[in-house]
């Protein structure tokens, strides 16, 4: 499914809610946000119909999204429909892994084929300022049993942060060095409550460790690997740099609109429209995508809404 700019998009990022089990700074707001009402997020059959049709439409990979998705309580039922899709070719879900001790055996049951972590700090008290009150040994909790499950190739998302864990990039790459495990640097967005934190290149992974040596992929990670080892470490740069040239998703929020990029705030509602009418909205939503953001004119982004509400 090409857009204008002649992008393939084979990329959906699913968001099955917007609530979430921490309250993470530069994510939500502290007092989290109203209570919805059922109806007002896409049921399991509009979720799977959106799917679909996505999947109809060139989609290949989905992920699913919040909030955090492991509180949606249907949560299994989506992933069980959606990996039943054909055509889906990888199904895969990120999570703040606090639910994983009940629930990664049966996720893997379900279909989901990898998982990304979100971990911010390997500091319990920092972890527990950082997400309004969290536990950092339930993450590693969560992180045994994924891997107890069959889970290979877990990736660990750190929004880098300065002056918050600029002081622990040796110790996440010497985490990903000994455990096998890809940690994922990310420069923070200026998206709701992301834009009071202090920005970080991801580049200063490269000045703390200059021996990593670049591996050849593609994708919006530029991913290297350690000198005389296989573990990879990953930099997703979308401020300082913008990939948008090879950017090839899609989101839909939990309330059913289509947002073709990120940091625009078109979104298109989908709900209500099935079939042809549903596919050609899809379509058309992927030949609106705009060719780039302009966060380092602007210093803001667009997207209008915080990320627990888009999905990240």
């Amino acid at each position: 499914m090409l857009d204008r700019h002649a992008r393939n998009i084979t990329y959906l990022r699913l968001s099955v809610t917007d609530r979430c089990s921490l309250r993470c700074r530069y994510c939500m707001p502290a007092g989290g946000m109203p209570e919805r009402n059922h109806d007002e997020i896409c049921s399991v059959e509009e979720l799977v119909e959106i799917a679909q049709a996505a999947v109809d439409c060139g989609v290949r990979k989905i992920r699913l999204t919040g909030g955090e998705p492991l509180v949606r309580r249907e949560i299994l039922e989506i992933c069980r429909r959606l990996a039943a899709i054909s055509g889906v070719e990888e199904l895969c879900l990120t999570t703040n892994g606090l639910a994983l001790p009940q629930m990664a055996k049966h996720l893997r049951g379900a279909g989901v084929g990898r998982l990304n972590v979100s971990l911010d700090t390997l500091r319990p008290d920092r972890y527990a300022y950082i997400t309004r009150g969290g536990r950092l040994e339930d993450v590693f909790q969560g992180l045994k049993a994924a891997a107890e499950a069959g889970f290979t190739g877990t990736k660990l998302n750190v929004v880098l942060m300065k002056d918050f864990n600029d002081d622990e990039i040796p110790d996440f790459l010497e985490l990903s060095r000994c455990c096998s495990i890809e940690v994922r640097f990310i420069e923070l967005m200026p998206i709701g409550e992301g834009s009071h934190a202090r920005f970080l290149p991801a580049e200063t992974v490269l000045e703390i460790a200059p021996g990593l040596l670049p591996v050849e992929g593609s994708g919006v990670a530029r991913r290297y690997r350690f000198p005389g080892g296989r573990e990879t470490v990953g930099l997703i740069a979308p401020m300082s740099r913008r990939f948008c040239a090879q950017c090839d998703r899609i989101r839909v929020t939990a309330d059913g609109r289509l947002k073709p990029c990120l940091h625009s705030d078109q979104e298109i509602p989908l709900r209500g429209l099935h079939g042809e009418a549903l596919r050609r909205t899809i379509r058309e939503g992927v030949s609106a995508k705009p060719e780039r953001h302009h966060m380092e004119e602007t210093g803001r982004s667009e997207a209008g809404r915080n990320m627990h509400q888009i999905g990240g």
